[in-house]
This record gives structure tokens, sequence and C-alpha cells, in this order.
């Protein structure tokens, strides 16, 4: 059975009650719980993971090059800041897409640049919880296609 890493980064820890209005309702729990439902359906194991620490995340990506079949990864705050983290997803060859539960391209400015999303296979966005689910599912086809 093909495997994949559900990775989760800073503040990610606290949905459900940061900012709802944004972010939503739905804990992070319930989030892996709806994924690890789904990922049955899908004929896939998943293993979560979810750190505020950047190079904790960067040591995830590069352990799972040797274990995963690809990597759904929602880089949080670091999106928009860490040189580190792209260049660890570009270092590893398997395919990772990048998650936002918000639209980030219709927040702040400095929300709407991405130095992760060049190295990404895609991007989902702006679907709260659910683009974890798409993304889950795009990535289930790439992992088909290779």
């Amino acid at each position: 059975m093909k495997q994949a890493l559900i990775l989760h980064g800073p503040n990610l820890n606290m949905l459900g009650v940061r900012e709802p209005d944004i972010y939503g309702a739905v804990s992070l729990d319930d989030i892996n719980a709806r994924l690890q439902e789904e990922s049955i359906k899908l004929g896939l194991q998943l293993r979560f993971f979810q750190s505020n620490h950047e190079g904790v995340l960067i040591d995830q990506l590069q352990e799972a090059a040797g274990w995963a079949s690809g990597v759904v990864f929602n880089p949080a705050g670091y999106t928009h800041t860490s040189v580190a983290l792209r260049d660890a997803i570009a270092a590893i060859q398997i395919p990772v897409i990048e998650v936002h539960l918000s639209n980030v391209s219709g927040r702040e400015s400095f929300r709407q640049v991405s130095l992760t999303a060049p190295v990404c296979r895609g991007t989902v966005a702006g679907f709260g919880w659910r683009s974890y689910l798409y993304a889950l599912h795009a990535l289930v086809e790439l992992i088909a296609e290779e």
C-alpha cells in the first residue's frame, strides 16, 4: 500500500480556536480524522505530523523521501518566509502539494507570495478543511501516474 505524509506547519495545532472566521471551526484532529477516513477509500496509508518549528518540518520532509510516495503540506506562515523549506521540498524526489485553508490570494499582500509553491506540484487553497481533502485526491492521482 502506498504511503503519504500529511504535514502541518506552525499554529495549525490551534485550528478551531485561532481566528475561526478565517480558518474555520474544524480542529486539526478533526481534519486528520477526515483524511484518515478518506485515505482508506483511496487505498493510501497516511502519517500525520504537525510542528511549529521550521527545522523539524524540514526533517520530516527529508525523512518522507525515504518512505512516502508524496506529501500534502500546509507550511502555514512559513509559506511566505522560508527559503529553507522551499529548498527541502525541491531536494526531495516525491510530489508535494501545498495546502492552505484560506484563500491566500485574497488576503494581505505578504500572504500572496509563496516561496514554497514554485517547487510544489500544485497548490490547493481557499476551501477550508476541504483543501486538504482535494489535495489528497490530487496526490493519489499523481502517485498513480508515476
